[in-house]
């Protein structure tokens, strides 16, 4: 069984990414693929990472850009019970990518509900596609532990992350929270009606 879903941005993770680094280091992680990257479709995109969450059972999500906001679409949707956590690294605000990138796009507005996972997300201060400000609101929207991790940029190729091994030990923190989240709730008492 798959433990990782891997969720490119916007023109996918081409080769040298942390994310194909984590393809390959990371044994049963999966990748979930767009028929057109340069034009992603929300509505097939994510009934693919549904799909794919179906077929794994549970699995816990590890995103970039623009698939951080498909991760955060998974709010309010019965695949989401199956999420045990995500790694939400670098989000895209929808209005400065459409700017940057017109005409490539097409995801409506920025996905605002509070997560119903354990959720990182994790940013910089220099980040051209979201400010530190509209990161630590959407932090604090999904109801994720944020984490400015500086002047990283994108935190991609072009910002010089390849093989990123801190952020394999930001998922081995957020395994050990969901863990424990998973304890505390299944040591409650149920109450008979």
């Amino acid at each position: 069984m798959s433990d990782v879903i891997i969720l490119p941005g916007l023109f996918g993770s081409g080769e040298g990414h942390w994310q194909q680094h984590w393809l390959r280091d990371q044994p049963g992680s999966r990748y979930v693929a767009q028929d057109d990257w340069d034009h992603p479709n929300l509505d097939n995109w994510l009934q693919r990472l549904e799909s794919t969450l179906e077929e794994v059972g549970e699995a816990y999500l590890v995103a970039h850009s623009l698939g951080c906001l498909l991760a955060a679409r998974l709010a309010g949707r019965s695949a989401a019970r199956r999420v045990k956590g995500a790694l939400l690294v670098a989000p895209c605000d929808l209005p400065v990518t459409e700017i940057l990138h017109p005409g490539h796009i097409a995801f409506g507005g920025m996905p605002t509900a509070a997560l119903p996972f354990p959720s990182i997300v994790v940013g910089s201060m220099n980040d051209a596609y979201m400010t530190v400000d509209r990161l630590s609101l959407f932090g604090r929207l999904w109801k994720a532990e944020t984490r400015n991790i500086g002047l990283a940029g994108h935190i991609n190729i072009a910002s010089g992350f390849g093989r990123w091994r801190t952020g394999y030990r930001l998922l081995e923190t957020l395994k050990a929270r969901a863990g424990d989240r998973r304890r505390i709730i299944s040591a409650q008492p149920a109450f008979a009606m």
